[in-house]
């Protein structure tokens, strides 16, 4: 069971391993400019490779449960699905049901790992293969890789690491875990962090916070939604900035030229490369030929929903 690319890696390691009897992944959405119909990564590998595809709208209470029982799967492997699973569909494999999961539990467990590893500074993640239960990500823990997060990841690189260790993870271990090699290790009660699903605002620079933390978001939540903040009521995203050190009231323009430099709670931002809504990506140096900026000003407007009227 997966869905975006990030599953595609577990798919091969399965596809290499044995027999898949069926991949589940989420139904066919609406994608891109013209919002056509488009099938998720995983569906387009497994068609290509002869396999089932199943792509329930709902899984709890309906009979999916029962449905995937009568395939009679040995295990079923989850890598980014998309959905928490029921009861009946984690009881379905004879031997349980597995996940793939982008952090080293129990710390961030939920939906958005790799973002919000990024965004807090961890220096280290990895993958996990873990025993599915009821619980968000609270199963034991059979197997891990560990994986360094280097200063320049964004979650797009880190991800694509992660996905291939989780690829590599299940080839060593699968036939390990149906041998009955290894050992199930329950989670700790200490270290519990949970990553929450990403929202649009999070990607909000807010000039108060430390440089650090607005540098670390730039790469955190790319490519979506993206670091940004509003500059005369339009969205400008910032896709890359470094940390800088001057000084000035939060959302100060402290200069101008190559880069824009805006001071922080702690520190500054220099910006290297922005977006204007509806325009393409331009070095800082671009964007201001276009639209200059005067040290210290302060052009940058309050969050949106903090400023919206009932």
């Amino acid at each position: 069971m997966g869905t975006p690319e990030f599953a595609l890696p577990s798919l091969e390691a399965c596809l290499a391993l044995g027999t898949v009897v069926a991949v589940v992944t989420q139904p066919d959405r609406p994608r891109g400019r013209g919002q056509e119909l488009s099938a998720s990564p995983v569906k387009a590998r497994a068609a290509a490779a002869g396999v089932p595809v199943l792509q329930p709208e709902r899984l709890k209470g309906t009979d999916f449960g029962r449905a995937l029982a009568d395939l009679r799967p040995h295990a079923l492997v989850v890598t980014a699905y998309g959905r928490i699973l029921p009861p009946d569909v984690l009881a379905a494999p004879e031997r349980g049901s597995l996940n793939v999961h982008a952090s080293l539990l129990p710390r961030w467990r939920g939906a958005a790992p790799i973002q919000w590893a990024l965004a807090e500074g961890d220096a280290e993640t990895g993958v996990c293969l873990m025993q599915m239960e009821a619980g968000l990500d609270t199963g034991p823990v059979l197997a891990v890789r560990r994986e360094a997060i280097r200063p320049d990841d964004t979650a797009e690189t880190l991800g694509a690491r992660l996905a291939a260790l989780g690829g590599r993870l299940l080839r060593d271990e699968l036939p390990r875990f149906f041998a009955g090699k290894l050992l199930p290790t329950p989670q700790p009660a200490e270290g519990v962090t949970l990553a929450r699903p990403v929202k649009k605002g999070d990607g909000w620079l807010d000039w108060a916070l430390a440089a650090p933390t607005l540098e670390r978001r730039t790469r955190a939540f790319a490519p979506w939604p993206g670091a940004w903040t509003s500059l005369g009521g339009t969205l400008l995203k910032v896709h890359r900035a470094r940390v800088g050190n001057a000084r000035g009231a939060p959302g100060e323009v402290v200069s101008v030229g190559q880069a824009l430099e805006v001071a922080c709670g702690q520190g500054s931002l220099v910006l290297l490369e922005v977006q204007a809504q509806g325009k393409r990506r331009h070095s800082a140096a671009e964007f201001l030929r276009g639209h200059p900026l005067a040290v210290a000003s302060r052009p940058f407007d309050p969050f949106p929903e903090r400023t919206a009227t009932p």
